[in-house]
């Protein structure tokens, strides 16, 4: 028996495809004015953007995938589950309230900075202390992405304050939390579920 239902599977390989097909696309109709270099993704997404449509759309799907994901991880710790989907819904709400052409938000801001912590800290969470847990599941896997999301967090405030290759820094730790729940949903996939008189067999 399958730990987690095969369409988990589907929901979470559609999140890294979206967000970056989004990017890739939006940025395209941006033009010449697109810098991924400096710029952050909230950029393409911004009010009157040529790629506003694109990147808005594809945070959409993020946020519904990422709330799908967490619905079909019934093996993970509940936190984690939460968690995972609290960032999904900060995701849609970052979506529905875009950073303006020009300037900052500071509830555009807010949003996204609460779903890259939820995000970040879902790796964890949603660790089981067994041994026998999928791989994606297992605490030292968890707190090494948890860590890696948080150093990237790190790396983005720096070359914001600095103005360095922000937009980078942005893609790299989106990419990768955007890539962990398909990691976790293979390895659950990978390990059939155990019942609880197997448990008591063992």
């Amino acid at each position: 028996m399958r730990s987690v239902p095969l369409w988990a599977l589907v929901s979470s390989g559609c999140a890294p495809v979206l967000l970056i097909a989004g990017w890739v696309v939006a940025g395209h109709l941006e033009g010449s004015a697109d810098d991924p270099i400096t710029q952050s993704i909230s950029v393409l997404a911004a009010y009157g953007a040529p790629g506003f449509w694109v990147m808005t759309s594809a945070l959409l799907g993020l946020g519904a995938c990422h709330l799908l994901t967490a619905c079909g991880l019934l093996v993970a710790v509940p936190a984690g589950r939460l968690a995972l989907a609290g960032g999904g819904v900060a995701s849609v709400l970052v979506a529905l309230v875009p950073a303006p052409s020009s300037g900052g938000s500071l509830r555009h801001g807010s949003l996204a900075a609460v779903g890259f912590t939820l995000l970040a800290l879902w790796p964890v969470l949603a660790a089981r202390r067994d041994p026998t847990a999928p791989w994606g599941l297992r605490l030292v896997p968890a707190l090494t992405a948890t860590a890696f999301m948080g150093a990237g967090a790190l790396w983005y405030v720096i070359e914001t304050t600095r103005h360095g290759p922000a937009g980078i820094a942005e893609r790299l730790v989106t990419c990768v939390q955007s890539l962990w729940p398909l990691v976790v949903v293979a390895s659950c996939l990978r390990r059939p579920a155990v019942t609880p008189a197997a448990e008591e067999s063992e």
